[in-house]
């Protein structure tokens, strides 16, 4: 309970270094939220157009992890033996 109470979010961060990509959610939500207010013509299109936006954030961040993971795995060995 002391630990809690000692506790500084912005002098003491919590360790979200295992569990990083559950933010990737919400941080794509509130681009595509933000983004979309400023953009869409027509706010009856709104709530669509927020969850395209935020589906094609995640599915290209999960491509250029793909993407990253495969050229280091398999063509830097090749290219820098």
């Amino acid at each position: 309970m002391m630990m809690l109470l000692a506790w500084r979010p912005f002098l003491d961060p919590m360790s979200l270094a295992s569990t990083w990509w559950m933010l990737l959610g919400p941080l794509a939500l509130g681009i595509s939220v933000a983004y979309k207010a400023v953009r869409v013509p027509d706010m009856k299109d709104y709530a669509g157009q927020v969850l395209g936006m935020t589906a094609q954030i995640i599915i290209a961040m999960v491509l250029l992890w793909i993407g990253s993971f495969l050229f280091i795995e398999y063509l830097v060995p090749l290219i820098a033996p």
